[in-house]
């Protein structure tokens, strides 16, 4: 009984050592949203659950190699022991019913984070390799960045234009993955302003850890000052090709793989290529004129440029007119 006893307070003693040891590691990120509750209220219960059979199993493991280890010059058998049914049937019940338990509380945990508001903004998100995409269907506009008020809940409908993404803000802790051909949808209401960032947790592909963006959270005010500016940044942008394709560029994700400051990417910059010398990868060098440039958009992968023979870029389906558009943006990056 001695035995049982002090292994008893060992087990206690170290499940709350292991405990309070995780939740000073720090292995959350900020809390910030409403959905974030219920899910970090679980995940600490399941900490708790975690840490005191983590004890159970190390520290009888350790307490039996040290007390009950043979003494020097003892030769004989040790003691034989026959199972005990008893207690085989007590720890197998036992754990059903914590699983049982897990289950009914992560029903209801799975409910209140997909809980409907009905003034919920919606957004619509695309998944683009290896970008993002968001439209603001009341507004008119899309954006390369997600801009979301604080304390209103964003209803995210969700898709893909070419292969499995998963969308995932750590502090808003809830996460889906964006399908093609379907519209999944996520439910997030921000309840902490701050600057964030979206990531794919799907791989997706050669540049799947660069698949982020800006996710900012503000006031009501801050926000509707936002949408104001890019409501009228859109309706400028319309009146010109330049601006046309500028918002086509800004809309599906091009700038994740080509900069428009000379800088290196996944794919060819676009600063200063028009009416210059582009090497190919057939050891041909061709002059970046307008119909190389439309080709290069409507069928990218019949003149690869030389050093990206290794990347492959989509092809988006643009119409005639958004490519012209979308050159005449690119002429204007000297």
């Amino acid at each position: 009984m001695r035995h049982f006893v002090i292994v008893g307070i060992l087990v206690i003693a170290m499940a709350v050592l292991t405990y309070f040891g995780l939740n000073a590691a720090g292995l959350m990120p900020e809390a910030a949203s409403l959905q974030a509750g219920p899910i970090d209220w679980l995940w600490n219960l399941e900490v708790m659950v975690i840490s005191f059979l983590f004890a159970l199993i190390i520290v009888p493991m350790f307490y039996s190699l040290i007390v009950f280890r043979r003494k020097k010059g003892d030769m004989t058998d040790g003691e034989h022991i026959e199972g005990n049914a008893r207690l085989e049937i007590t720890w197998t019940v036992i754990p059903l019913f914590m699983v049982a338990i897990f289950a009914y509380l992560g029903a209801g945990n799975l409910a209140e984070t997909r809980r409907i508001d009905p003034d919920a903004m919606v957004v619509k998100v695309t998944g683009i390799q290896w970008s993002w995409k968001f439209e603001y269907p009341e507004y008119g506009v899309v954006s390369d960045e997600l801009h979301a008020p604080v304390g209103r809940q964003v209803l995210l409908q969700m898709t893909s234009t070419d292969v499995i993404h998963s969308f995932w803000v750590p502090e808003f802790r809830v996460k889906q993955d964006l399908v093609p051909g379907r519209t999944t949808e996520l439910r997030i209401t921000p309840t902490v302003i701050g600057d964030y960032k979206v990531r794919c947790a799907e791989l997706c592909g050669t540049s799947h850890a660069y698949m982020e963006k800006p996710v900012i959270i503000s006031s009501q005010a801050d926000f509707d000052t936002w949408m104001s500016g890019q409501v009228a940044l859109a309706a400028e942008a319309a009146q010109t090709p330049e601006g046309r394709g500028q918002a086509l560029v800004a809309a599906n994700g091009c700038a994740a793989c080509h900069s428009i400051d000379g800088s290196a990417g996944i794919g060819p910059t676009w600063r200063g290529v028009a009416g210059s010398q582009v090497a190919l990868s057939d050891g041909t060098t061709v002059t970046a004129t307008d119909d190389y440039l439309y080709s290069s958009i409507k069928a990218p992968q019949s003149q690869i440029v030389a050093g990206f023979e290794g990347q492959q870029m989509p092809v988006y389906g643009f119409s005639d007119e958004q490519i012209a558009d979308i050159v005449a943006y690119i002429k204007t990056l000297r």
